[in-house]
């Protein structure tokens, strides 16, 4: 029987854009070191404000990964 183990990390991605360029931002950046990437869930949204607008988003994401044997 074949089963699959999956593994969490936490990681908040930064995006003067967006949400969605902050997830792809941390997506992106931890492709260069985590393989098996599979899911991600967005776990808190938050932003920084400069006098009267959005400066930057912040998204903190939990991504899970397949185990290698």
């Amino acid at each position: 029987m074949s089963t699959t183990v999956y593994k969490k990390i936490e990681l908040t991605g930064t995006s003067t854009t967006s949400i969605e360029d902050a997830v792809n931002a941390a997506i992106a950046r931890s492709a260069k070191t985590v393989r098996n990437m599979r899911w991600f869930e967005v776990v808190e949204i938050r932003g920084t404000i400069n006098t009267d607008s959005v400066r930057e988003w912040q998204v903190t994401l939990k991504v899970g990964f397949t185990m290698e044997d």
